[in-house]
């Protein structure tokens, strides 16, 4: 897959590409609802003998529009390239979401962002929309296409009458709900970090953690015990992570939370690497503890409940 970024204004002409079948959206989540959208992009290219192509933009436009410093994301930028390129997509334009992007009027849009790129056909949401306070929708892109590319329009998609939508699932993040991320996504929830150090109190407890940093642009779940996969050095190992404010420590709640993954049968040094945390399950809620013993007992259930969880789904 070949990754764009358009700036705006690009210099970008129709003969810098080939013909192409083009999903609009932000796509943040890359949820079963887009994968949809992507894939019927993807075989109207190779019914046509077209090039596939996927325009996203970033950053958030509450970022831009509002100044919002706490704009987080299912999938941050490079989470949903990753996953775009997966479903097999040649092409991915990046466009930079800037005050001067959000002001284009909908002919602008079409005109020098999908015209110019040498668009044959577009394929979005039944409520995606584009230019300046969105103006353009799917009812008026035929106008501005003038007859230029065809168009699709994918309806809302629903789960046992659920709609699938990024709002919802990170409603379901939120409140820890993997399961329910699974069934409206079609993968597991997955986080990438770096360990850093932290108290080194779970060693000394016999459960030696690696504390994460997440980016600031991941949705952290809520706080609790879940039963999770770790990813490091390429190699992954099931595990239990907790993400809270340590009460049974600390009675000053931090602004944000820890999080710790005791992965099981692992000894390495690993400071300073990546480690992707794939979430299954939430297996409790985080409590204040009375003391170090009945602390220890509820870490060896939690690791319990994670082994026998892990050996379930693989049966």
């Amino acid at each position: 897959m070949k990754v764009i970024k358009l700036d705006y204004p690009h210099t970008y002409t129709k003969d810098d590409f080939p013909p192409l079948s083009i999903a609009l959206g932000f796509f943040d989540g890359v949820h079963k609802g887009h994968q949809t959208v992507i894939s019927s992009a993807i075989e109207t290219a190779k019914a046509n003998g077209w090039s596939s192509a996927v325009m996203t933009f970033y950053p958030h436009p509450l970022a831009v529009l509002r100044s919002r410093q706490d704009v987080h994301y299912i999938t941050p930028i490079e989470d949903k390239m990753a996953l775009i390129e997966q479903l097999g997509v040649d092409y991915l334009f990046v466009a930079n979401f800037t005050e001067a992007f959000a002001s284009l009027l909908p002919q602008q849009f079409v005109d020098e962002y999908l015209l110019a790129l040498n668009v044959k056909h577009v394929t979005a949401g039944f409520d995606y929309s584009y230019g300046r306070l969105g103006k353009g929708t799917m009812e008026t892109l035929p106008f501005h296409a003038r007859g230029i590319f065809t168009q699709t329009i994918v309806p809302k998609l629903s789960f046992a009458e659920e709609k699938i939508s990024s709002t919802r699932i990170r409603s379901l993040l939120f409140e820890g709900d993997f399961e329910g991320f699974h069934r409206l996504a079609g993968r597991n929830y997955a986080t990438k970090g770096v360990v850093i150090h932290g108290e080194k109190r779970g060693r000394k407890l016999g459960f030696p953690t690696a504390n994460v940093h997440l980016s600031d642009e991941y949705i952290i779940p809520s706080t609790g015990v879940y039963a999770v996969k770790a990813t490091v050095n390429n190699r992954t190992y099931d595990g239990v992570c907790n993400i809270g404010y340590k009460p049974t420590f600390h009675d000053e709640k931090p602004d944000r939370p820890n999080v710790e993954v005791h992965i099981f049968d692992f000894e390495d040094t690993i400071y300073d690497h990546e480690i992707t945390v794939e979430w299954f399950i939430r297996l409790r809620s985080e409590k204040k503890f009375a003391g170090l013993d009945e602390l220890i007992a509820q870490i060896s259930q939690d690791k319990s409940d994670a082994k026998q969880y892990f050996e379930k789904i693989t049966r």
